[in-house]
């Protein structure tokens, strides 16, 4: 049978024109709803091909720009979730960030809940986790050596270092942080050789904040912007109602990936060669495909999206939930590339 004949005899013809007809009214999109950050274009490419292009990230080969943002460790769900987290990562060629291994520098207790290397595989990234307070308190005390020993038991490619002043303020057990961030952070890299990502925690970075770090030897930054999940909020809603009345502005406050964007640009131009951190990773309030493309082309620099919640939502289900929340947004992605042009 030639193409002719294979249109001419197609079975679901007659059906799929009567799901038109009665699904016509219902398609229709008000003008004031089309998404103007991008031009479509259908005439100037075919349909993707099958797979994404590898690029190297964080110094690895990786198959689809997605980030599995730090999450959660040290409970008895965690270990289901982040199993799933880990196997979809090995699956698709993606980097993944651990939530918070603070329990792993006292005790091996909850490792299963971290030890994923073995499921992502060696040559995709996969990054251990501490706050910015118990890294203060490990840098006073001389016992940066036991991040050595997290990132080796681990067998980790490096450390995230999560910033969260307001975080640990508002948190019940929290730690009290007595140094600068950035001073802690600098004393830290003057004495590892390990990799390190910086990230926030839900409120993002201000411009200032980002001048500094860009101008350390990082690996990479995480956004972790305002718009996502906020562990400032977070912990006002474990509190009382008086808190969560008295404190709950603090979390209106902070920055969104595209303000975020817009600093990094702004701060390439302004600090030329002493702009020495290339590698970011967009995350905070990335609700789809269209978000992440769409922030990865405005930003002048190797980069990748992250996603934490919209992950969580699957993963905690099924790792075949999982599956097919990233296989559409791999397939979103590789048709914005292919129709969208990013205004």
């Amino acid at each position: 049978m030639n193409h002719l004949e294979k249109i001419s005899n197609d079975p679901t013809a007659a059906e799929r024109k009567q799901d038109h007809i009665q699904l016509a009214f219902q398609s229709q999109v008000e003008s004031m709803l089309i998404d103007k950050r991008f031009a479509y274009e259908p005439m100037l490419a075919a349909h993707p091909s099958e797979q994404l292009e590898t690029r190297t990230f964080l110094g690895k080969q990786i198959q689809t720009p997605i980030w599995v943002s730090s999450m959660t460790g040290g409970t008895e769900k965690a270990y289901h979730i982040n199993a799933n987290l880990a196997r979809a990562c090995k699956t698709f060629g993606m980097g993944m960030g651990l939530g918070s291994c603070r329990s792993l520098l006292e005790s091996n207790e909850r490792l299963q809940d971290f030890d994923f290397r073995k499921i992502i595989g060696d040559d995709l990234p996969f990054y251990a986790n501490i706050g910015i307070a118990q890294l203060e308190i490990l840098t006073k005390e001389n016992k940066i050596h036991l991040i050595d020993e997290l990132v080796d038991k681990l067998a980790a490619d490096g450390i995230i270092i999560h910033v969260n002043p307001l975080q640990e303020w508002l948190q019940p057990e929290g730690d009290k942080i007595t140094l600068a961030p950035i001073k802690t952070l600098q004393h830290f890299l003057d004495k590892t050789t390990q990799k390190v990502i910086v990230k926030e925690v839900g409120q993002g970075f201000g411009k200032e904040s980002l001048r500094a770090l860009v101008q350390l030897p990082i690996q990479a930054i995480e956004f972790a912007a305002h718009g996502g999940t906020n562990f400032s909020m977070l912990e006002l809603l474990r509190s009382d109602a008086q808190n969560l009345a008295s404190y709950k502005a603090l979390t209106q406050i902070g920055h969104s990936a595209e303000e975020m964007t817009l600093f990094i640009n702004e701060l390439k131009t302004e600090l030329g060669s002493s702009f020495i951190c290339n590698e970011f990773i967009i995350s905070g309030g990335i609700k789809n495909f269209l978000d992440g493309y769409y922030l990865m082309e405005k930003l002048h620099a190797n980069s990748v999206y992250g996603q934490a919640s919209a992950l969580l939502h699957y993963a905690e289900k099924s790792y075949e939930e999982v599956e097919q929340f990233l296989h559409h947004q791999i397939e979103g992605l590789k048709l914005a590339k292919a129709f969208f042009k990013v205004k």
